[in-house]
């Protein structure tokens, strides 16, 4: 079965409040399977362009609850900023990603939009793939004159009656929903506080005053810069660095240089190969010549599993502590276990290393030299687990959403669910087993390894623990939702049996710390 996944790139006429920005992601992210990409916040635009993705279902209610949200903490009447807006939320566009249609897109953009004008009251246009007529196909056709004059408007201008919603506006004004491809927003800054430059510079460069082709642009004065602020609609047609090059010689006009340029929110990844490509003259250039994507497709032709290059918490650079924080429900505790597993077992090669060719410690060299070898193949497994668990619990997730519309569908996925569900709780449990013998091999350093790193060891042996006790809650949550006593007495049983042993270790360690290290230890 193909995962249907959607991206919704919403922008919200908010960024001075932080608090407020915080409560419409709390709304997004209330949705289970949703997940935040990517947030931007201007306080010169007094805009927040909030990128998330997920099902089709799921990404229709999150976007349902965050208008609801916003339309409860914006008031337009007392809202200033240099971006064009009609709404608290001012535009809410779906992009296919994967197992998606356009077509299907177009049909959550308007069933949304009935429902916030029904629900909400707030006037809704569609636009762009979705629009229901051609002139509002266009951002800038429906948001003309800003709120304050869509505010006057509405109830007499037929052309600006609403597709949705009451012809009439609120303190959350209207809001823009559709369905587009993939958008690139791009912001280059000159040096120059002129903004009558940058609007010259936008004039040239957009398609509307005779430019290029897919280029939207405004000229505006932001954080005591000229910028030019551009949304490119489709960079097949008309390519990044052609844009980049016509600002570079348009502002040479001006006697003026870019600064630097921004993105806000997310870019395709073909966008910076192209860009490089261009850039780089590599007129010969093929696609598999980069290294991650030839290794992707021979992991395809070997395994016959597809995997894109990608640069997330798999890694395990800050990217990992990145994704934990995020607020996506993977990866997760059973990860972060993992992860602290691993650093445990890190530690432990440390001090083994850091004891190993001393002749103080010749007595010991052989026993460092096996639990340097075992620390480090810990290591690899615990760093493995942090995304098989990830994996596991997006497996359970996958298992929920399959259909159940006829009783035999509904067998399936309840006995894909227990499968899952079953492994989501194996995992943690093997975490919590190595998670024990890094746990031993600490103790053993500390015992006989260099006295002076005795303190890296027994913190090797805490984060041991800490992966312990981490795996165990994961352990526990997910056998409470399967339904085989036997499967779930014996996961808990192995559980708890490791536990009480840790207890014994930690003991000796806390021992040999005193002994050894003259730690004063309560």
């Amino acid at each position: 079965m193909i995962t249907t996944i959607v991206e919704c790139v919403a922008n919200f006429s908010e960024a001075r409040r932080p608090q407020v920005v915080e409560s419409v992601i709390d709304a997004i992210t209330s949705v289970g399977g949703v997940a935040l990409l990517d947030r931007h916040s201007d306080l010169d635009h007094n805009r927040t362009v909030l990128t998330f993705a997920g099902p089709s279902d799921e990404i229709e209610e999150a976007a349902f609850r965050a208008i609801a949200k916003a339309a409860e903490l914006i008031n337009l009447d007392v809202h200033t900023g240099e971006h064009p807006r009609i709404g608290a939320t001012d535009v809410v566009p779906f992009v296919p990603i994967s197992g998606v249609s356009m077509e299907e897109c177009v049909e959550i953009a308007r069933r949304l939009g009935q429902r916030v004008g029904e629900k909400l009251e707030i006037p809704v246009y569609l636009y762009e793939e979705a629009a229901a007529r051609p002139e509002r196909r266009n951002l800038e056709n429906i948001r003309r004159g800003q709120y304050e004059a869509l505010k006057e408007e509405i109830g007499t201008n037929p052309e600006r009656a609403p597709d949705f919603g009451p012809a009439c506006i609120g303190p959350a004004g209207a809001t823009v929903i559709g369905a587009r491809h993939p958008l690139i927003a791009y912001n280059v800054y000159l040096t120059s506080d002129d903004v009558s430059i940058a609007k010259k510079i936008a004039k040239a460069v957009r398609h509307s005053s005779g430019g290029l082709r897919y280029v939207k642009a405004l000229g505006m004065l932001v954080e005591g810069q000229a910028q030019v602020s551009m949304n490119l609609t489709n960079f097949r047609r008309t390519p990044l660095a052609r844009v980049v090059e016509m600002i570079r010689r348009e502002s040479v006009r001006y006697g003026v240089n870019v600064h630097h340029s921004e993105l806000v929110g997310l870019i395709p990844q073909e966008v910076l190969v192209n860009t490089a490509q261009w850039y780089l003259q590599l007129d010969q250039f093929e696609r598999d010549q980069i290294l991650e994507y030839r290794l992707a497709d021979v992991l395809k032709k070997t395994t016959g599993v597809a995997s894109e290059p990608q640069s997330d918490f798999r890694s395990l650079d800050m990217g990992f502590l990145d994704a934990l924080a995020d607020g996506k429900p993977a990866p997760g505790g059973g990860s972060a276990a993992a992860y602290s597993g691993a650093a445990g077992a890190a530690l432990v090669a440390m001090v083994a290393r850091l004891t190993m060719g001393k002749k103080k410690y010749a007595a010991v060299e052989a026993q460092m030299t096996n639990i340097l070898d075992r620390a480090e193949q810990l290591r690899d497994e615990l760093t493995e687990a942090v995304v098989r668990d990830a994996d596991a619990f997006n497996s359970i997730m996958a298992a929920y959403r399959m259909p159940k519309d006829t009783p035999d569908q509904k067998n399936t996925r309840a006995g894909a669910i227990q499968k899952a569900t079953k492994i989501a709780a194996s995992v943690p449990l093997e975490v919590a087993g190595m998670a024990m013998e890094v746990l031993e091999l600490a103790a053993d350093v500390v015992a006989d390894g260099n006295l002076n790193a005795i303190s890296d060891g027994a913190t090797g042996a805490a984060l041991a623990k800490a992966a312990m006790i981490g795996a165990g809650y994961n352990v526990r949550i997910n056998t409470a939702s399967l339904k085989d006593e036997g499967v779930v007495k014996s996961l808990l049983t192995e559980m708890e049996e490791l536990e009480q042993r840790a207890l014994s270790i930690e003991a000796q360690i806390r021992g040999d710390l005193i002994k050894r290290g003259g730690l004063r230890l309560s």
